[in-house]
Order: structure tokens, then C-alpha cells, then sequence
């Protein structure tokens, strides 16, 4: 099993623990109800019985599979987001590779070039969406992870690593590629909830809309607010 060395960052303050809890509330509050806490992470994804990343989750979101190796984590990503892999089982496996990473910024750093390197590399060909979504999701993702306090031994090291970076940028730019993905409008709609509370509404609509074609989407829905 991997072994993390202990972080040098200094205990969170009772004072700066509240101004920061006061934060993620008021960040995370514009997504509705229905998305408590860090939408992008602490609410697994329904895959039915598609494979993704070893995972615990039994007793909270953040449960990492303790006998996972760590060093495996970009080449088993990469292998679970094939061309053929859904939407929905992709923010999943995304969110649980975030999470993992979360807890080792030079880790997080390796998977984060990897799948912007997978999107970048599509562009220069043709424009992969999935790919550019991949990127944006994981951004948005590992950002995420900076503003809760089960990773703030870890903010100090994951911070740079999504800044100057806008991810909900690549998933528009990836929805532009298709138009009529209502499993993308649902990861945009998240990745949304947090920055503009209109086009969160607005790829909500569409994901609600394009549902019954999609069984995984379908399984999901409740995780938009209203």
C-alpha cells in the first residue's frame, strides 16, 4: 500500500475554520438543495455494474480503497476513459481518481497532465469531446477538493495545480462538440452549480430533457437540484 509522507501545513485555526466552512456553504449553495456538499465529489455516481477504480465508499464519500496503489492511478484512469466508455461511468471514475490524487499533489499532478495532454493531443487532430470534457471535469474536480476540510492538509499543494484554469470552459467546449449529449449536459450542469446558477438551470433542463434515451443518466438525475 502506498504510504503518504505527513504534511508540514499548520492546523486550521477555529478562526479560519469557520471562514472557510462559511465559503464552501456559500459556493455550494447555488446548486439547490438536492447538491449538498461538493458536487463534483461527495455524491457517487450510479454506474450499475461497469468497472472503474477500486473503491471503499462505505462509510463517506471520500472512502478510498485502503489497498489501492497509489502509482497506478494515471495508467488505470486512462485505461477506464476509452472512446466507448459513458459519460456518466467517466465522471465517476474521475471523481474516485480526484479523490485518490487528492491526498498527493505530485500524484494529482502526473493524472491532471495526463488527461489534458489526451485532450490537447485530440485538438491538434480532431477535437475530442470526451477528452476535453475528462480535463474540465477533473479541474473542476481537484478544485473542489481545495475548499473541503478533509483535504485542507493537502490545499496549499493542490491550489496551483487548477489555477488559472477554468474547466467549466472545457466542457462547453466539449458540449459545442455535441450538441445533443444530454450526459454531458449533466456533468456541465454540475460542474456549473457552483459558478452560474442561470446555466446551471439551463444544462439541467437539457440533461432532463434527453433522459429516456440514456438509462445511466436516468439513474442520476436526482443529483440536480431544482
Amino acid at each position: 500500500m502506498h504510504r503518504h509522507s505527513a504534511s508540514t501545513d499548520s492546523p486550521l485555526q477555529p478562526g479560519r475554520l469557520f471562514v472557510l466552512s462559511t465559503l464552501v456553504a456559500a459556493v455550494l449553495a447555488t446548486a439547490g438543495s438536492a447538491l449538498a456538499g461538493p458536487p463534483l465529489l461527495c455524491h457517487p455516481f450510479d454506474i450499475g455494474p461497469a468497472r472503474s477504480l477500486p473503491w471503499d465508499g462505505r462509510s463517506s464519500w471520500f472512502d478510498v480503497d485502503p489497498a489501492y496503489n497509489l502509482a497506478s492511478l494515471v495508467a488505470d484512469t486512462e485505461a477506464l476513459l476509452t472512446p466507448s466508455t459513458p459519460v456518466i461511468v467517466r465522471m465517476e471514475t474521475l471523481r474516485r481518481a480526484a479523490i485518490y490524487a487528492g491526498r498527493d499533489a505530485a500524484v494529482a499532478r502526473q493524472l491532471l497532465d495526463r488527461v489534458a495532454e489526451r485532450a490537447l493531443g485530440s485538438a491538434a487532430k480532431e477535437p475530442d469531446a470526451l477528452a476535453i470534457f475528462d480535463a474540465g471535469y477533473l479541474v473542476e474536480a481537484l478544485r473542489q477538493l481545495t475548499m473541503v476540510p478533509q483535504f485542507q492538509a493537502h490545499r496549499a499543494a493542490l491550489e496551483p495545480l487548477v489555477a488559472g484554469k477554468d474547466g467549466y470552459v472545457m466542457v462547453k467546449k466539449s458540449l459545442a462538440l455535441r450538441p445533443n449529449d444530454a450526459s454531458l449536459e449533466f456533468g456541465a450542469a454540475l460542474v456549473a452549480s457552483g459558478k452560474d446558477r442561470g446555466a446551471y438551470r439551463s444544462h439541467a433542463e437539457r440533461a432532463r430533457a434527453g433522459a429516456n434515451g440514456d438509462v445511466l443518466l436516468a439513474k442520476n438525475l436526482n443529483q440536480l437540484g431544482s
